[in-house]
């Protein structure tokens, strides 16, 4: 297969290695400065660039009828826009906030616990998120998802803030360490006791390896898919 690698930081180089580990053909790289670049030379385009140039990058892709996975957060305001894009030329486009396989188990086991959890009034919920100081945006995109799926299960919050607390609000604190990959952490805290649920990522390789697989799985498919679709869970 064919890969574009939009956005070649540290994540389009994890990548790249990966790909090529498994037989595939790195046939464009493009950086956030490059404009001009035929994107029709692949079979599918994985976008890890930066807020800015996401919508402009996946756009492309569905307009010249490349399928894109996109794993690049902060863009999300022109989200609906590209699903419309998508449907409108009858392409094929994943968005996932993390591609690793074990977050997204993680994201199954957090909704399963709001759930369960929805009743126990006297449990406060909280977030922490830890990145590398080179992540632009915060809170990660991670924690957004996880927020607003704790949001869909359990009745007692309707919205989540970054260092802000109220009765009906997840606080999310968010902090930038050197190279920390990504950890995010759920607490459900009482009185009496906390109940946690963790998830540590130990390298960039995991995120990298279901962007690869999402890739592969995506081929001679149309339509908007997620993660779940991938690897059929949830």
């Amino acid at each position: 297969m064919n890969i574009a690698l939009l956005g070649y930081g540290k994540m389009g180089k994890t990548i790249e290695q990966i790909a090529i580990k498994r037989g595939h053909n790195i046939v464009l790289t493009v950086d956030k400065d490059d404009k001009d670049y035929d994107i029709t030379k692949a079979d599918v385009a994985i976008d890890f660039s930066i807020p800015t140039v996401a919508f402009n990058n996946i756009s492309t892709c569905l307009n010249k009828q490349v399928p894109v996975i996109s794993g690049t957060t902060g863009w999300l305001d022109n989200y609906d826009k590209a699903v419309a894009l998508c449907k409108e030329k009858n392409g094929a486009f994943i968005y996932a906030s993390n591609y690793s396989l074990g977050v997204n188990i993680f994201f199954e086991l957090n909704k399963t616990l709001a759930k369960m959890m929805s009743t126990l009034k006297q449990y406060n919920v909280s977030m922490e998120e830890i990145h590398h100081t080179q992540k632009l945006d915060e809170p990660s995109g991670t924690a957004i998802s996880l927020a607003n799926d704790i949001i869909s299960q359990h009745t007692g919050y309707d919205n989540w803030k970054l260092d802000e607390s109220g009765e009906t609000i997840i606080p999310i604190v968010a902090k930038r360490i050197e190279d920390v990959p990504g950890t995010h952490t759920i607490n459900y805290e009482s009185e009496v006791d906390t109940i946690s649920i963790e998830h540590i990522a130990h390298t960039r390789q995991g995120f990298a390896l279901g962007a690869v697989i999402a890739a592969e799985w995506i081929a001679g498919k149309t339509g908007v898919f997620t993660m779940n679709d991938v690897l059929n869970i949830g």
